[in-house]
């Protein structure tokens, strides 16, 4: 078939032609704007999943949601390498913006301040290296690089408000500027941050706490996070009670009904359509992984005769699916890691196998059992090396985002299949 009318997109975090199997989730958060716009208590999102899901496309329907309703609304993507102040201040700034509020004095206030917020990191970052020449070197370094770095916001900073230094104060006074301003407009402000599991400990304490106290203010002001299945640990062990503040959602593969739609509904608006068989054997192959099933979709188009695909259209693009996947999905992650970590990754892969949680043969069953997580002891025992001696090797893959930990003394990949490929693919 024509490879220019293929409809289906395995991009990251490109929007698949037909977003299916997540109608609850956005019902839920028109709810949850509607609730906020009228004053009504509601809770923070947070979206959990491994990688492959839709999570970031998700983010990006609930944000285009929020932009419907006329809220404000900005995103960010979080960075292990970097603090919160500035990604968040540019947020920000594009969510002030798009509220469109009448009063420009009021509106230059929140900016100032955004702007004031943004800008003392840049003395927190350049500070406190020293006495004497080194210090007078540190401020003159930062105020070069409050000169050269700037949010693009063309009013004066403003003194005293948001910029004390302590992040957790200053992000109260800035999330309660914002919000009020949102207020006057009887809407509300959303703020999504991508990859959230990555924020730095300090920042996410600050989050959780500048949530609690806009909450407990009535202020419009929502924060949807969406990181890999150990994030509610991660804002747990910062805040308690961040339990209670969010409203947490497990970003799941599809079933084989939201599968089929995923398949079915874009090939039609092209003149196509899929065989029972063919679909079948498309659930077996991708179990139901979002990513996977556009992946599978895009080779298989190309491949087929049409205008019906079959089974053998799926069975013959099935090589030309995977290799590529091997390269663009597991490969570049698993060139990611030093050789180090990649016998840790191999040593789990082969004790998930072990434990019958992975089969050789793949397929739905399979990749369900995939998500099971491996005790850390049994992965040393393999590699006949004490636990703790493996310890730095297992805190880089999660800093890498390649395993992740949500109990004590268990282990999982946050890519799945990736133990099918590690499996494939020996050295």
């Amino acid at each position: 078939m024509d490879p220019i009318r293929n409809p289906y997109a395995p991009g990251a975090g490109q929007r698949p032609p037909e977003l299916a199997g997540r109608d609850e989730q956005l019902h839920a958060f028109d709810v949850t704007l509607e609730r906020v716009s009228r004053g009504r208590p509601e809770r923070s999102v947070v979206l959990t999943g491994l990688r492959g899901v839709g999570k970031t496309v998700l983010l990006n329907a609930l944000r285009s949601a929020a932009v419907r309703a006329h809220w404000g609304t900005g995103k960010l993507e979080a960075r292990p390498d970097q603090p919160l102040r500035r990604p968040l201040s540019a947020a920000l700034h594009m969510a002030v913006r798009e509220l469109g509020h009448p009063q420009p004095d009021e509106v230059a206030q929140v900016l100032g301040v955004i702007k004031s917020f943004a800008q003392r990191e840049s003395t927190e970052s350049s500070g406190g290296r020293g006495a004497g020449g080194a210090g007078a070197r540190g401020s003159a370094g930062a105020s070069r690089l409050r000169d050269r770095w700037s949010v693009g916001i063309d009013v004066p900073a403003v003194s005293g408000r948001a910029d004390s230094g302590d992040i957790e104060i200053d992000l109260v006074e800035l999330l309660s500027d914002v919000g009020g301003l949102a207020a006057d407009r009887g809407v509300g402000v959303a703020i999504f941050i991508d990859e959230m599991q990555d924020l730095g400990a300090d920042d996410v304490s600050a989050l959780c706490a500048a949530a609690h106290e806009i909450s407990q203010s009535g202020l419009p002001v929502v924060i949807v996070g969406a990181g890999l299945p150990h994030l509610p640990a991660v804002l747990s062990a910062s805040k308690s009670y961040s339990e209670r503040l969010f409203r947490y959602s497990r970003i799941d593969r599809l079933d084989a009904d939201a599968a089929e739609i995923a398949l079915r509904a874009p090939a039609a608006e092209e003149g196509a359509s899929w065989s029972s068989d063919a679909l079948g054997e498309m659930y077996a192959v991708t179990a139901g992984y979002p990513y996977f099933v556009q992946a599978y979709g895009k080779a298989v188009w190309d491949a087929a005769v049409g205008p019906e695909i079959t089974v053998d259209d799926v069975r013959m693009a099935a090589p030309e699916a995977e290799a590529e996947l091997a390269v663009g999905f597991f490969g570049s992650r698993y060139e990611r890691a030093t050789p180090a970590e990649r016998e840790y990754l191999r040593a789990m892969a082969d004790a998930a196998y072990r434990n019958g949680a992975v089969s050789e043969g793949g397929g739905a069953s399979s990749a369900s059992a995939e998500l099971d997580a491996v005790p850390t002891a049994e992965v040393a025992a393999l590699l006949g090396k004490r636990p703790q001696s493996l310890s730095p090797a297992r805190d880089s893959l999660m800093k890498k985002g390649l395993v992740y930990s949500s109990e004590r003394g268990q282990i999982a990949f946050t890519v799945p299949h990736f133990g099918r490929y590690l499996r494939a693919h020996p050295e």
